[in-house]
């Protein structure tokens, strides 16, 4: 069987301009990066063209058997297509961190991949990196402000804001730095972030144009004076130099899936520490070009589309015609408690335990008052009594289901997905969101912790809680919440796979992204830089004398 590099690299892709040219786009509209890449001016997204319907993909809690959300989201835009319906594919740019560590990149599998792939989930266009550029701007501009005499009054030991940079790097979460004498800076305690959990990529995510994005930018809370008092970007005086390295980046990315279908990858905030979804210009801008555009939203329902609905939603004004929720019968047998090694022996019966997460993650979309259906991301292994399972599961609880073969075939495997998401479509759906802004900031994080997580309440330590009190005397206390928590359970134990019950949600750390416009809730163990594993990815790439890259997935 070929592997997805092989798959992408044996692609007979077409030139950008022609995917621009049959969206109706030309000129200055397309800026072409190479034959195969190109950047769309994002001045697109407020054109007075009607919107298309918006279709989210999300997915159940993630295992180690693999969900294949993006692989799904590809393959049924390309159906979709097939169909005779003008759909956009919207995504997120993968990271550094993940592609040399061991989740991976995020260019779809098989034969439902996006193109060209390596470019994609290595440098791209460079905006990630352009993205850590401006973080780093303003974490040297801090401290040279402290340097050159500190006229904000900056208490050096409540800077807030960290350097990042787009790698798993352990050794970087906790640092001093300013060493070697005065003339080398003043000595403190640091550390680093992965840039995709950089505020910065929020802001980029979540900005209107260019004008949002330098209010946004200025916005950034990123120390505190010695009498307590906040220190924003714009008072450092970084905020228009930080816009100048990001105005390229604001551009969305247009590429292409396997089938020659036009896609758009554009930001990447992950969502287990961050609101985990493409920016709200490349929905937008999709939405404009297109009849439907299909989306994805990161990790399990629980946080990529809760946030995606809570924050992303109500931030750009958007409202899913229809949402996907991707499952496994291997995840399903995963949460049933199987361990990873077995997952390829017929078992019904831990397909049916396992279904707790599932028919969960079903209500909590319900709950969002917007129309759902299941896509079976098919496996070779997977038996019928295994699937019917899952079909009698779905329709228990009044949401069909439908099995998505898009890996092996491409949008042929895709046509009966696509088939039941335009029978579920309501395009007069409105988001009702988990709590109103007006709520109290423990409110809205008990809001989510009850209703979507399903726990029994919230523990606060001391540090958390005084946090909570200090924003809300600043005036953020009306902003929406944003929950960085594990991924692989509903609660922020990753241990408790399924769909656990009388568990309390333990808030650790509470941090500010006033330019993003959300307080971020920091649950459980939760890093903001990753580590990589014992033998990463990073291990098995390899390029050869032609440039061939080998070992990317």
């Amino acid at each position: 069987m070929l592997s997805d590099i092989q798959i992408a690299q044996a692609a007979k892709m077409r030139p950008i301009t022609e995917i621009a040219a049959e969206l109706g786009l030309q000129g200055q509209d397309v800026i072409p990066y190479g034959h195969y890449k190109a950047k769309l001016n994002h001045l697109l997204a407020k054109s007075d063209r009607p919107e298309g319907k918006l279709i989210l993909v999300t997915a159940i809690s993630p295992t180690p058997a693999g969900e294949g959300k993006t692989t799904t989201s590809v393959g049924l835009a390309d159906a979709m297509n097939a169909m005779g319906k003008k759909t956009m594919l919207c995504l997120r740019e993968p990271s550094l961190g993940p592609v040399f560590g061991i989740k991976g990149g995020a260019a779809g599998g098989g034969y439902a991949q996006v193109v060209p792939m390596e470019d994609i989930n290595l440098h791209f266009t460079g905006d990630i990196h352009a993205i850590g550029a401006a973080n780093n701007l303003l974490a040297a501009m801090i401290d040279n402000s402290i340097q050159q005499g500190n006229p904000l009054n900056i208490d050096a030991r409540r800077i807030t804001w960290k350097r990042c940079m787009d790698m798993n790097d352990r050794q970087l979460r906790f640092i001093v730095d300013g060493l070697g004498g005065k003339i080398n800076g003043t000595p403190r305690e640091d550390g680093f972030d992965i840039t995709v959990a950089s505020e910065v990529m929020a802001v980029f995510c979540l900005a209107k144009d260019l004008t949002d994005l330098k209010e946004r930018l200025s916005r950034i809370v990123c120390a505190y004076t010695y009498d307590g008092k906040p220190v924003t970007a714009g008072q450092i005086g970084a905020a228009g130099a930080m816009t100048a390295l990001l105005k390229d980046a604001l551009d969305p990315n247009l590429v292409q899936t396997l089938e020659n279908n036009p896609a758009i990858i554009h930001g990447g905030p992950f969502a287990n520490i961050a609101h985990g979804c493409n920016s709200a210009i490349a929905t937008k801008l999709s939405l404009k070009l297109a009849d439907y555009v299909v989306t994805e939203a990161g990790f399990g329902a629980d946080l990529g589309a809760e946030k995606f609905l809570d924050i992303k939603c109500r931030y750009a004004g958007l409202n899913p015609a229809a949402v996907v929720l991707v499952a496994t019968v291997r995840a399903l047998k995963s949460h049933g408690g199987v361990a990873k090694a077995d997952l390829n022996k017929p078992n019904a019966a831990a397909v049916r335990a396992g279904a707790a997460n599932l028919t969960r993650h079903i209500e909590n979309l319900q709950g969002f008052g917007l129309p759902v259906c299941v896509a079976i991301n098919a496996f070779p292994t997977d038996t019928e009594e295994e699937m019917a399972v899952i079909h009698e599961i779905c329709a228990k609880v009044g949401v069909p289901c439908a099995l998505s073969e898009v890996f092996a075939k491409g949008g042929e495997g895709g046509k009966a997905l696509a088939e039941t998401v335009l029978s579920v479509m309501d395009d007069t759906a409105r988001v009702q969101y988990t709590y109103p802004l007006e709520a109290s900031l423990t409110e809205k994080i008990e809001a989510v912790a009850k209703k979507i997580y399903r726990a029994d309440g919230v523990n606060y330590t001391a540090a958390a809680k005084k946090t909570l009190e200090e924003l809300t005397a600043l005036g953020y206390g009306n902003l929406p919440v944003c929950i960085a928590k594990t991924q692989y359970s509903f609660s922020d134990d990753a241990k408790l796979i399924g769909a656990p019950e009388g568990f309390a949600m333990n808030v650790r750390e509470v941090r500010l992204s006033a330019g993003a416009g959300f307080v971020v809730v920091i649950c459980g163990s939760i890093m903001t830089m990753p580590g990589l594993p014992k033998h990463p990815a990073a291990m098995d790439i390899d390029v050869d004398g032609e440039g061939k890259i080998t070992g990317l997935f």
